[in-house]
């Protein structure tokens, strides 16, 4: 005989007869016509084949088969609520294992500073925060949340912006010394200068070189023999004079104040970059997603 949810809802409705010692306790207990609570009875007791109960106009008892089917399941029904009680708590308290993953540039600027203290936080919460340039296969890969700039690829997960970041193109002092400072993006393309390419991680190649300005865009071919994957890397090179860089604003406004780095194009200031943060759906997000969520929006808030 295969189990199927015919016999879990009989064996609801045996536990409430036997709880309450009577039908007319557990029709009241289940929200259950007494009609409804003898039907499900019935159907219980042809599935398995045995008379559960002995009634009469007063009492309710169980037979010797059906306490002995009763004295077996009961322990599991015992068991089922336990488990949904405690998934029930996983979507109102903080706590178990949450794995995200993390733009790395990301992580050490903003999360890193202060995701001790969240974890200090939430004592019942076990945190893997893995940071890839890449996003991958979220779910395939176990993961509860990520966070990650660029406009995300279409699928069935849930997409959050968290912020825009201008980009800009940056030059150190002695860069511009050597090679001079270039007037215009299209003098980039000149043998004259030297830039310094990231790479997209979603496609495997150097991001384009764009310049907004309002609703006008252009896009120029420029020199470089050196590409990069590392926002530290292409700052530190950057500084260090070998080339022109197409860097976040996030993150660079120490470099930019102190006069380490030039903005060249003030007057093209309008490119822009998005973070999102990504999760696979928007129901019944547990509490553990929406705290870090949360503590995400927060460590923004100020950026």
């Amino acid at each position: 005989m295969p189990f199927d949810e015919r016999i879990l809802s009989g064996l609801g409705v045996l536990s409430a007869i036997v709880n309450g010692g009577s039908f007319a306790a557990a029709s009241e207990a289940l929200d259950m016509s007494q009609s409804g609570v003898s039907r499900s009875v019935a159907r219980l007791e042809a599935r398995l084949g045995i008379r559960l109960f002995d009634r009469t106009t007063r009492v309710v008892t169980l037979t010797d088969e059906g306490r002995r089917f009763y004295d077996r399941v009961e322990p599991l029904l015992a068991g089922l609520e336990d488990a949904t009680a405690s998934a029930s708590q996983g979507v109102n308290s903080v706590r178990g294992r949450l794995r995200v993953n993390v733009d790395p540039f990301f992580s050490r600027l903003v999360l890193g500073p202060t995701l001790g203290a969240f974890v200090a936080d939430h004592p019942g919460l076990q945190l893997e925060l893995v940071t890839r340039d890449q996003l991958g296969d979220m779910v395939t890969d176990g993961f509860d949340l990520a966070v990650r700039f660029g406009q995300p690829r279409p699928s069935t997960l849930v997409a959050r912006k968290l912020l825009d970041t201008r980009i800009i193109t940056v030059a150190s002092p002695s860069y511009l010394k050597q090679f001079g400072r270039p007037c215009a993006p299209g003098d980039l393309q000149s043998n004259d200068h030297v830039c310094i390419n990231y790479r997209d991680p979603e496609t495997g190649h150097p991001f384009p070189w764009e310049f907004h300005r309002g609703k006008k865009k252009i896009v120029v071919s420029v020199n470089g023999r050196l590409t990069v994957n590392d926002v530290g890397t292409m700052h530190s090179v950057c500084m260090a004079g070998h080339g022109v860089a197409q860097i976040m604003a996030l993150g660079a406004e120490d470099l930019l104040a102190s006069g380490r780095l030039i903005d060249l194009f003030p007057d093209w200031p309008d490119e822009q970059f998005p973070l999102y943060a990504l999760y696979p759906s928007r129901q019944h997000l547990a509490a553990k997603v929406r705290a870090f969520f949360d503590f995400i929006v927060a460590g923004c808030a100020g950026r």
